[in-house]
């Protein structure tokens, strides 16, 4: 078989072992991006895999320069790179994708176990910033939410500039004026 075939073998049977499952996406039929661990552990990670030409019979090209990787230090980013790699080495020439990700989500203790989570200014706040924080939260008011019925009705009352077309409450206006003339003959008939 060539590269092609085995890649195109691959593939499908990622997809079909990982459909529906959120930790594995498919950028493109040769990259891929898989999560391990859960979203709120601060010790997941995920794993943006490429595949060259050749692959199976040349290594994938691994990377953690995802966005969602920002909090974990160089260090650990690099101990975790190169333990893949040598999980690559002992793969090579089969199909390994599944290998990998499994092998990684049963280590990824000890992957993380010298994690520091890296401090930005986003999630940097000491505990005086956090009670203004708080009370700047709770003062601020609360709009009314509409649900999307609501909305679809209010868009669908108005015209292209978000106005009421004239004419809109007429139906309103004139139930309120026969209910006023019949209440006001009852007290003309009533008085006589």
């Amino acid at each position: 078989m060539t590269a092609n075939e085995d890649q195109e073998m691959e593939l499908e049977a990622l997809r079909s072992i990982y459909e529906g499952d959120e930790c594995f996406k498919e950028i493109s039929p040769v990259s891929f991006q898989f999560r391990i661990g859960e979203l709120e552990d601060t010790k997941a990670f995920l794993l943006d895999v490429s595949w060259p030409e050749t692959y199976p019979e040349t290594s994938p090209q691994i990377t953690l320069d995802a966005f969602f990787n920002n909090r974990i230090s160089a260090e650990t980013k690099q101990l975790i790179l190169s333990q893949l790699e040598e999980q690559v080495e002992a793969n090579l020439g089969t199909a390994m994708m599944y290998t990998l990700f499994d092998w990684a989500k049963e280590n990824q203790e000890s992957l993380m176990e010298n994690h520091k989570p890296v401090v930005t200014a986003v999630t940097s706040l000491s505990s005086g910033d956090t009670t203004n924080a708080a009370s700047t939260t709770k003062k601020k008011e609360r709009k009314e939410q509409l649900t999307k019925a609501q909305k679809r009705r209010i868009v669908s009352k108005t015209d292209n500039k978000g106005e009421l077309p004239r004419g809109w409450n007429w139906v309103d206006v004139i139930k309120h004026v026969s209910n006023n003339q019949r209440n006001e003959l009852k007290i003309l008939t009533t008085a006589l």
